[in-house]
């Protein structure tokens, strides 16, 4: 396309301001400045209206584009002249190509190229068909129009290279929609991810090679050799010279420390090398900065600085002016309606064609018919990635500026429908309400106790193997614990699940769980024959962290999950310290709620080590607060595990409701047979006690927990109760943490001067009001797998 040159008078680029008597407007800083912030400010306010109606980040931001551009808002002259005059276009393009640059960089540097070649035979047929099905058909269809519609010159030339655009994936589009949907840990996320990064590397690559072809014809001699040779030139410069570069800074960065400045200025440099050597070899100078990120070691300590240094400056404030750039060139006034009716139709061919070119393997590999379509219809998405391949192909006149403003168009109203879609219709946390019980109250004596254990940092181990310590685990009855390390994804778009068996050796990601699996092979080693020990390390993002751990809990059959509460006590001066406290906490409360099976959330205040004897043995004080309800019943069943160690003393306080002790309800009659069962385990026994307290109202029952003499080191209560009874109505409770209920937030108050460690627990959920019907209870019940330990090998390894 031919532009007119605009000559105009040199003024020095910033004004003097209003009191010299100069506009801002006049000078280009100033109109950069007001540009700028009006892209973000728009893009900020129209992402805060849609995202709660499902809409992701993408659709804002095109929004905000097409809103200024000459269609809206740029169809008024004097706005127009005022805010996006004609001498602004320049300085302006310039600085959104260069926030583009960087994001297309930093979409390098989160892909994860070790999918493609990890990626299983599920993820080739999905991603080859997804390429597949919509090239035929969308090219079938192409030819057809071509031969029997009359159309504009131009459309009828680039309709077929409109097509084969049409047909392309993208996989940090899939990848945006999927953290946008906090789906990108889940099962139908994970699948999306893997076929999508194959897809996508696949539609690069032909139209890397298609534009390069395209170069050397619209130049004015066959270049197409040497192109070639310049192209493998510049992969291998960023391969073999720059990624081993990028390799020597991260092994001079000492563990567990933030990488040097001067490396990440190296990183900025190479940035700026790339694409300058791509600009001058005749391809697009994102080109360069795309392969470089891609080369850049994911993950900490490079991969993750990159990210949080650039990420949050790149997406809210330089990205949105590429988009009103983007936007600027779109008229939707000008667009004929034969040729809207002739794209929409390819338009809409191509998305059947991906639908169908996904859900053909799904189904055939046995996906249910919904997650099928889910499936397609995420991986059929479009965005940033289409609309830059699309605009360098109008600079090699392969499409139109009419038929590129369609595209963008059809793309923010399929990309909008999509994902509210696709949020109404997937639901990952739906699985993991089980119809079984999956507890510890009705599971069969001496079996197998399986846990899962989650540990966000070192500091969380010491009290997790404390309490597995005390969960009595014997020869008869051993306990198969399954932990978790969890970290932040930082650095990169692909979440991991490792999982670390003995003999197996894994990527550097995984080091940094290495000290925290050594203590609980210790651990493990040192009750050879009772404890079985399985790891995990789940690199994911806080809003979707849950997954790995419900997926994890289902497909084991653990009877209780049990997670770190968010905030620590020191030991020294009992201050409280949040490690991470929203993101911990945010993991822990979608935990409680979809969790497949009873959940403990353990609060340290350094008491689990128990008494030392002066024969070396630990000894251990348990107390238990019992009210009503499941929850505690789960609590006191856990409680008399533990009480069946020798070195644990168990006593049981008992808070009844006066008012409900002539009632009989089912629960109230489930409460006196549990505790009926606990007073027949404690008879003869002078280590355990129970005792009982008449209360009427909460705050008798207050007073009487303040009266305790708690000098226990652990104490068990449990986290939901009754709120219609009397105990808990007439008072206003003052929770300040929801996660613990009513008892255990008391506990734990700066009021109580109670100094002792709690184990919050919740029976496993089922949905509407949190409760199975009790006379369905034993027919549902879980069908425990025991696990015979072989003597000779004194452990085994549980699928």
């Amino acid at each position: 396309m031919n532009h007119p040159i605009i000559c105009h008078a040199y003024k020095e680029l910033k004004s003097g301001g209003i009191f010299y008597g100069d506009s801002p407007f006049h000078f280009a800083t100033a109109i950069l400045f007001f540009q700028v912030s009006l892209a973000a400010s728009l893009t900020a306010f129209l992402r805060y209206i849609l995202s709660p109606l499902g809409e992701s980040t993408f659709v804002s931001q095109m929004l905000a584009g097409i809103a200024l551009g000459p269609s809206f808002v740029g169809k008024d002259s004097t706005f127009t002249r005022t805010v996006f005059p004609p001498s602004s276009f320049y300085i302006n393009q310039t600085f959104s190509f260069f926030g583009c640059m960087l994001f297309m960089f930093l979409v390098g540097v989160k892909m994860d190229v070790s999918l493609v070649t990890n990626s299983g035979k599920k993820s080739l047929a999905i991603a080859l068909f997804s390429i597949c099905v919509p090239l035929i058909m969308s090219t079938g269809l192409a030819l057809i129009l071509q031969r029997n519609v009359t159309m504009e010159p131009n459309l009828h030339k680039s309709l077929f290279t409109v097509a084969v655009f049409q047909s392309c994936n993208s996989f940090y589009v899939v990848a945006c929609l999927l953290a946008d949907l906090k789906l990108l840990n889940s099962e139908l996320g994970r699948l999306a991810l893997s076929s999508s990064l194959i897809s996508g590397s696949i539609s690069w690559i032909g139209l890397i090679l298609f534009f390069t072809i395209r170069q050397s014809i619209v130049g004015k001699e066959n270049s197409l050799l040497w192109m070639a040779l310049c192209l493998f030139c510049l992969v291998f410069l960023i391969v073999f010279i720059l990624r081993p570069i990028m390799v020597w800074m991260i092994s001079k960065t000492a563990s567990e420390k933030a990488i040097k400045e001067v490396y990440i200025f190296s990183v900025f440099v190479m940035i700026l090398i790339c694409a300058l050597f791509g600009e001058y070899i005749g391809q697009h100078f994102m080109l360069g900065p795309m392969v470089l990120g891609l080369a850049v070691p994911d993950g900490p300590p490079l991969g993750s600085a990159l990210v949080d240094k650039l990420d949050t400056f790149v997406s809210s404030v330089l990205l949105p002016t590429y988009f009103v750039f983007s936007g600027s060139g779109i008229n939707l006034f000008l667009i004929q309606m034969k040729t809207l009716g002739i794209m929409e139709l390819m338009a809409f061919v191509c998305f059947v064609g991906k639908v169908l070119g996904i859900m053909i393997p799904s189904l055939y590999c046995k996906m249910p018919l919904v997650d099928a379509l889910c499936l397609g219809l995420m991986m059929s998405t479009q965005g940033i990635t289409d609309i830059l391949m699309w605009q360098h192909g109008s600079l090699l006149f392969l499409i139109d500026q009419q038929s590129y403003s369609i595209m963008v168009m059809s793309t923010v109203v399929l990309t909008g429908t999509i994902t509210p879609l696709v949020k109404i219709l997937y639901n990952p946390s739906k699985r993991y309400k089980s119809k079984r019980r999956r507890n510890i109250e009705h599971a069969l004596p001496n079996a197998e106790l399986r846990l899962l254990t989650c540990i966000y940092n070192q500091y969380n181990t010491p009290s997790i193997i404390n309490l597995l310590n005390l969960s009595n685990p014997s020869l008869k009855s051993p306990i198969c614990f399954y932990f978790i390390h969890l970290i932040e994804l930082s650095g990169r778009s692909t979440p991991l699940l490792i999982s670390h068996k003995p003999g197996r050796k894994f990527s550097v990601r995984s080091n940094i769980s290495d000290h925290i699996i050594n203590a609980f092979q210790f651990f493990e080693q040192n009750n050879d024959g009772k404890v079985i020990m399985n790891a995990y390390t789940a690199i994911a993002p806080c809003a979707s962290m849950h997954d790995d751990i419900c997926t994890l809990a289902l497909e084991k059959r653990t009877s209780m999950v049990i997670i770190p509460f968010h905030k620590q006590w020191t030991t020294s001066t009992n201050d409280i310290q949040e490690l991470s406290g929203p993101m911990i906490r945010s993991v822990n409360l979608n935990v409680l709620e979809k969790s497949p099976c009873s959940v403990g959330i353990l609060v340290d205040r350094g008491t689990l080590s128990g008494t030392v004897s002066e024969y070396g043995e630990a000894f251990y004080d348990i107390g238990m607060i019992f009210i009503q309800g499941p929850d505690d019943r789960e609590a006191l069943a856990y409680a008399m595990r533990m009480a069946e160690n020798p070195n644990v003393s168990l006593t049981v306080v008992r808070l009844l409701d006066v008012s409900k002790a002539r009632r009989s309800t089912i629960d109230h009659e489930l409460d006196n047979n549990m505790m009926n069962k606990y007073k027949m385990f404690a008879e003869g026994k002078k280590r355990h006690a129970y005792l009982q307290e008449d209360v009427e109202n909460s705050v008798e029952m207050i007073n009487v927990i303040r009266s305790l003499d708690i000098c226990y080191d652990l104490i068990l209560v449990g986290r939901r109760h009754d709120n219609e009874s009397r105990l808990f109505m007439g008072t206003e409770w003052n929770v300040e943490n929801p996660e613990l209920g009513f008892i255990g937030d008391m506990l734990i108050s700066s009021d109580t001067n109670c100094d002792v460690s709690v184990l919050v627990v919740q029976q496993q959920s089922f949905g509407s009001h949190d409760r199975m019907p009790e006379s369905s209870m034993y027919v549902v019940m879980e069908q425990v797998c025991t696990v015979d330990i072989p003597r000779e090998l004194g452990k085994v390894w549980p699928s």
